[in-house]
């Protein structure tokens, strides 16, 4: 694919844009063509990544959308092994990255290893101050797993509370308690919540949560005051849209935090506080995908720099704001002032190699294009400060397959 196939791919972008910023062969590389990034011996390694979102790219529902069964097989040779650095970055959070790495390996035809994916709640696991606290933990799926998968030792179920103290959960009248139980006087003092995902019975786990944090974990007490500030609180996800089979997005978890902040505000007048924020479009989950991507670039190749990387999603809010967020951190060389960024994972993951990320937002999942956003609408969440530049993604392209063929012209990989 010559110059001009490059900018007919590319729909909606801007030429001038692409001539001054990404010439069709890669920055100061020679294209070479049939060069393999894990079967044989590549003349040159290649410089650069991948960062993919799930639903809406690749998946919508339990269905696989056609262009990645057609990315997949550029992507990977004929055993179905990725031949260029690859991360799954999803917001999804109610499995265990093995059970996602299996799904999508079924789904694409090829090998993704859990080492690949990264779920909403991943970065988490860098949070070792918590990992020995009593943590009330909220989503669905196997939140228990989920959480001892990560690195936290001791949690309880809102289900597993709502047992203890069965007055507290009195909204559905099925389930009230027809006789006043025991007081329960055993049950150990919950120390932290740590919120995985949207729950299903979402008045339950309001209401046990807000009860958590009101007494200060002891929640069939109660305090006459309730304590400021209240107990940590670690989450990931905050998408408020998703895009599942339905013609219209679906709630997520960030329109749950978004009732909790709002109860909790109501009740207190006080802001609810997070002690980690995890999931795109947070610094925090791009550091974490850079470093996997360079620990993948290491193993497989003879150790080529990556220096850049492409995120291609389907939300604006998450996908296209996290990539360009972390672009212009990388622009500081992982110093200077950004909206949010933890020491845990600096620390143990080194400053960043990257030089640029590059965002591409397809049009096969969450975004419509004839519904321009307005500056007064933005759906991302409460604690990131609303930059509208943040929004506009590098490339605009239909579906994950273009994207794709696009990174590979602009990188000099035409013949792959």
């Amino acid at each position: 694919m010559g110059v001009l196939g490059c900018f007919t791919a590319v729909r909606g972008a801007s030429a001038r844009w692409l001539r001054q910023h990404v010439p069709c062969r890669a920055w100061g590389q020679q294209a070479s063509p049939g060069r393999s990034y894990a079967s044989g011996l590549p003349q040159t390694p290649p410089t650069f990544g991948f960062l993919i979102d799930i639903d809406g790219v690749l998946v919508r529902g339990h269905r696989v959308i056609p262009a990645a069964l057609e990315a997949a097989r550029k992507l990977a040779d004929s055993n179905g092994c990725f031949r260029f650095p690859v991360v799954f970055v999803t917001n999804a959070g109610n499995c265990v990255p093995q059970v996602k790495a299996q799904d999508l390996s079924d789904l694409l035809g090829v090998q993704v290893e859990p080492e690949q994916v990264i779920l909403s709640s991943s970065p988490l696991k860098f949070f070792s101050k918590f990992h020995d606290k009593q943590m009330l933990v909220s989503g669905q799926g196997p939140v228990v797993d989920h959480a001892w998968n990560l690195g936290f030792q001791n949690v309880i179920t809102v289900d597993e509370l709502r047992q203890a103290f069965p007055i507290l959960d009195m909204v559905d009248l099925e389930r009230r308690p027809k006789d006043m139980p025991p007081l329960t006087t055993d049950f150990p003092p919950i120390e932290g919540v740590l919120l995985l995902g949207e729950p299903v019975r979402w008045e339950t786990n309001l209401q046990l949560i807000i009860d958590v944090l009101l007494s200060n974990g002891n929640p069939g007490t109660g305090l006459a005051v309730a304590p400021y500030p209240h107990l940590p609180v670690l989450t990931s996800n905050m998408d408020l849209l998703w895009m599942a089979e339905a013609k219209m997005p679906r709630f997520g978890h960030g329109t749950f935090l978004l009732c909790l902040e709002s109860i909790y505000r109501k009740i207190t007048g006080k802001e609810l506080k997070y002690e980690a924020l995890v999931g795109k479009p947070t610094i925090t989950t791009y550091q974490y995908a850079e470093f996997l991507i360079r620990k993948q670039a290491e193993r497989c190749t003879r150790g080529g720099p990556i220096r850049r990387l492409y995120a291609i999603g389907d939300n604006p809010v998450t996908d296209v704001y996290g990539a360009n967020l972390y672009n212009h951190y990388l622009q500081k060389n992982g110093k200077g002032e950004v909206q949010e960024c933890y020491e845990e994972i600096k620390k143990k993951q080194g400053p960043p190699m990257a030089e640029r990320c590059f965002s591409i937002l397809v049009r096969s999942g969450v975004f419509d294009p004839s519904m321009k956003q307005k500056e007064t609408t933005f759906h991302g969440h409460r604690d990131f400060i609303f930059d509208p530049s943040l929004l506009e993604a590098s490339f605009v392209v239909a579906d994950v397959h273009e994207a794709i063929q696009l990174v590979f012209c602009k990188e000099g990989w035409d013949h792959v």
